[in-house]
């Protein structure tokens, strides 16, 4: 064999081998259910859900404990899932920015045998800026923003 050929598989075989690694630290999107399924089977498995936080009529969040004062890097709050599951959620870190504006949210975490899931990270997804503003275009083909 010629040496191209003996390193053009050696690279292939390395690109597989790191495939191989990333894709098994990879990631799922799954419900609380899901999870605590998961989290049976591998305790360290880390899955993204989604949902939206539980609010009342009047836009508070329900089941929020936060406490800087007392403890400034822990969160508690309801979640409810894409599939409808309500669940305690447990965040060790500082409350995000916005997180009372937030639509959705995507946690990033595990179930534990308390049928807590603890997350490591939390991403939202928050109303947009310009959602009041719409743009229309009049007869005169200017664009003019209506408040």
């Amino acid at each position: 064999m010629k040496k191209t050929h003996i390193i053009g598989l050696i690279l292939i075989a390395v690109a597989i081998g790191i495939i191989m690694i990333t894709t098994g630290d990879a990631s799922t999107y799954v419900g609380f259910d899901e999870a605590e399924r998961i989290s049976q089977q591998d305790p360290n498995q880390k899955v993204h859900v989604v949902g939206t936080l539980k609010k009342d009529a009047a836009g508070q969040i329900i089941g929020m404990n936060y406490n800087p004062a007392l403890d400034a890097n822990r969160l508690e709050f309801l979640v409810q899932d894409s599939l409808g599951r309500e669940n305690q959620v447990v965040y060790a870190a500082p409350k995000p920015q916005d997180f009372e504006k937030s639509e959705k949210i995507v946690l990033v975490g595990s179930m534990h045998a308390d049928k807590t899931f603890y997350c490591d990270k939390i991403l939202l997804k928050c109303p947009s800026k310009y959602q009041e503003g719409k743009i229309s275009a009049d007869s005169s083909a200017s664009v003019a923003v209506k408040n």
